[in-house]
């Protein structure tokens, strides 16, 4: 006895979690791919669409029936060849109805079947008919000619096709979408006609190139009536890569002074759309329109009517916004990811598709073909045996009557096959009492050309491909309709900025000392008179353009910008900047600017240092604003003032106590940020007394007012002369009386 220990099965077998995981995970995805996501080249459907059309086949559901309930339909295809969800397959079922979805439905649906606003709006399976439409034939017309091959179901009871026999690519008919696991499918519907006529193309020459083709398939034909406006390079190249992406644009016509959009890209839901607008609309990001209104019904599936403020309205302008900003206008991702003949999923450029299909039709008709010659053959063979009973009559119906086992006899008498003497003893008497010899020589002959036909055309690649181009030519004549989506060579949309989209008015946006803000229209606001919150009073006011930026600067230097027509109205208090802007714990607004981004502003603070910026630095979209301005302790931000003309101004510095230093504003640096030079002189000794109160540049001609209280006193640009000096000097004393100045202005 051998000492060998022997395993023990104990009916469960080991491995790894690991290689177990992956295993599992693999095979997860090679169904996913395989099974369900992705469609096989040759009749452009995955498994649930061709088990759901094989199955109304079966139930009698052709073009010229009467339709069942879905759920008739939905049961078989489950119950028989498809253990998955019902409503995911009647969402399958579905989406072959709706003739929004599929350039070339499939089924032909009663009942709601949902809307272009809604696909997914369908009634239950259980309210629902449907049947097959006439194009269905395409797929199903060759089915039971022994050219395809078929499976088990599920459990093994009934059979299944494989593939369905199309006669036409239909996978660039209708396109499709999928998802699986690391790849996806995205191909857009084709127009039959162009379809069928690049395969006649590439049948006669098979070294066109794709360049060749795109001769005869111009583009994606979608449901819809929308324009394709990608360039006709980006086309080819996507067909030549089988990669891309196509854009599509609604169509719109005026209607007197209305807008009328009368076609919407594919898929995109008028509900939508209409919303995005009315968004735009209500987020008063679209001045120029008045009303948008939804005529849509039978008569007019898409009728959406804008309806601009004013005739003077740009409306290609606004249109390009329109499209830009909403699902006016939408792009589609374009992979030819598709299961080839050999059983892999491969991402194929348009000739590749059609050649393979070529191959694969040819091989259908060539199956077809040999199935008939089949039959062809059976049938002479039997008329063969026929036409030898009839001539024997007499002698045939003596066996029959005196033998006991007459098969045999008549075999051995007249040399018959089994076949030959089963057909003639499963023949009626009164049947060959009533054959013409006529009858059967004329059916002979006939079979025996439609042999030579067949086995002519299975001989011959050229009378192989002419068979197969008539059939292609005949579907096309049959069931081909015109191009719906126009190409058209369109400038890509551009979205209008929020100040292209604004009326430019004047404005003067009013700041007060608790930092509250508004914006009333005119340059001429007194906004002192303007009524503030207890307790709050005017700071500053600034004069603008609705479509201008407002920057605004806080006690730390930050700086914060909006633009100007969102501020509210002046007829209020208005609405703090603690809203808007995120300044820090304690700090304070204190002035104010507005200009175009060229627009020059003198930056200082009271301890009198400063600079020159473009009012582009002060401007930017973080609420919690950006650094300008360094400032020394305890000092405080002045107004900006606003250089006019240029070199030659003049920057005229104040201080509390009377000393006034005017000097070319040359002598100032241009930064984006800092601290600045020193404007004037202020005694280390004397900051804590002694500040700037207020700068101004005063142009060539102009005039500087000194406020004084109630009192003003006017100096024009020759009367500075006097307090003329270098920057960073000490500067002229006002008269006696005027040495507790509050603030500046130019005239």
């Amino acid at each position: 006895m051998s000492d060998t220990v022997r395993p023990v099965f104990h009916g469960f077998e080991q491995i790894p979690l690991r290689e177990y995981a992956e295993r599992a995970y693999l095979d997860y995805s090679m169904y996913v791919v395989l099974d369900r996501a992705l469609p096989f080249l040759g009749d452009g459907l995955k498994p649930v669409q061709r088990r759901i059309i094989y199955s109304m086949s079966e139930l009698g559901l052709n073009a010229g029936a009467k339709p069942k309930k879905s759920a008739r339909t939905v049961g078989d295809v489950i119950g028989k060849y498809h253990p998955h969800g019902d409503s995911a397959c009647y969402e399958a079922m579905v989406l072959m109805a709706q003739p929004f979805s599929y350039r070339y439905p499939l089924i032909e649906g009663q009942g709601n079947f949902g809307s272009s606003d809604d696909p997914k709006s369908f009634a239950a399976m259980r309210y629902t008919e449907s049947k097959l439409t006439p194009i269905a034939e395409v797929l199903l017309g060759e089915l039971g000619q022994g050219t395809v091959d078929w499976d088990p179901n599920f459990d093994g009871t009934l059979e299944e096709p494989t593939w369905l026999p199309a006669r036409l690519p239909h996978l660039l008919l209708n396109g499709t979408t999928g998802i699986a696991v690391g790849m996806a499918t995205d191909v857009p519907p084709h127009n039959l006609n162009e379809v069928v006529s690049a395969c006649v193309r590439l049948l006669d020459d098979p070294d066109a190139t794709t360049r060749d083709l795109c001769e005869h398939i111009l583009g994606p034909d979608y449901p819809t009536t929308a324009e394709i406006i990608t360039p006709r390079s980006e086309l080819v190249n996507m067909y030549e890569t089988g990669l891309g992406s196509v854009r599509t644009r609604a169509v719109y016509q005026k209607d007197g002074t209305n807008i009328v959009i009368t076609a919407l890209p594919y898929q995109a839901s008028p509900s939508k759309v209409i919303e995005q607008i009315a968004t735009q609309m209500r987020a008063k990001k679209l001045p120029w329109l008045e009303d948008i209104r939804d005529e849509s019904d039978h008569a007019n599936p898409t009728r959406i009517v804008l309806v601009p403020r004013s005739n003077r309205v740009d409306v290609e302008q606004l249109m390009g916004h329109l499209f830009a900003t909403t699902d006016l206008e939408k792009s589609y991702r374009v992979n030819f990811n598709v299961i080839g003949l050999d059983g892999r999923p491969q991402v194929k450029g348009l000739k590749a598709f059609l050649g393979e299909w070529l191959k694969f039709r040819i091989d259908t008709v060539t199956r077809r073909l040999k199935h008939r010659l089949d039959k062809v053959e059976r049938r002479l063979h039997l008329l063969e045996g026929l036409l030898i009973a009839f001539l024997n009559l007499d002698e045939v119906i003596r066996i029959i009557r005196t033998e006991d086992e007459p098969k045999p006899v008549l075999i051995q008498r007249f040399r018959l096959s089994d076949d030959q003497a089963d057909y003639i003893l499963e023949t009626k008497l009164r049947q060959l009492a009533r054959l013409e010899e006529m009858k059967i020589r004329g059916e002979e002959a006939e079979l025996d050309a439609e042999r030579d036909r067949i086995i002519a055309t299975l001989d011959s690649k050229a009378k192989l491909k002419k068979l197969v181009k008539d059939e292609l030519l005949a579907d096309a004549k049959k069931f081909g309709d015109a191009r719906r989506s126009p190409l058209v060579a369109r400038e890509a949309a551009q979205a209008l900025s929020e100040t292209e989209l604004v009326a430019s008015e004047p404005m003067t946006i009013v700041l007060s000392e608790k930092g509250w803000v508004r914006a009333a229209k005119g340059h001429d606001v007194d906004a002192a008179a303007l009524s503030y919150r207890e307790g709050d009073g005017l700071l500053t006011a600034v004069k603008g353009r609705s479509t201008q930026q407002v920057a605004f600067l806080d006690s730390t230097g930050r700086s914060y910008s909006t633009l100007a027509h969102t501020l509210p109205s002046a007829r209020g208090n208005g609405e703090p900047l603690t809203g808007r802007f995120s300044p820090a714990p304690g700090a304070s607004f204190q002035a104010a600017a507005t200009g175009d981004n060229d627009t020059k502003f003198v930056l200082a603070s009271s301890h009198g240092y400063g600079f020159v910026t473009r009012f582009e630095n002060l401007t930017g979209r973080n609420k919690a604003g950006k650094a300008m301005l360094s400032l020394t302790p305890n000092a405080k931000v002045l107004q900006p003032a606003q250089v006019a003309a240029g070199d030659k101004d003049r920057v005229v510095a104040v201080t509390n106590v009377g000393h006034l230093l005017a000097f070319p504003v040359a002598e100032l640096p241009e930064l984006d940020k800092g601290k600045g030079n020193k404007l004037i002189d202020i005694p280390k000794a004397k900051l804590g007394t002694e500040r700037v109160v207020a700068v101004a540049v005063v142009p060539q001609g102009g005039t500087l007012v000194v406020n004084s209280g109630a009192r003003t006193m006017s100096l024009s640009f020759k009367d500075l002369d006097e307090y003329v000096g270098a920057r960073a000097t000490r500067g002229g004393l006002l008269p006696r009386g005027w040495q507790k100045v509050e603030g500046l202005d130019v005239q």
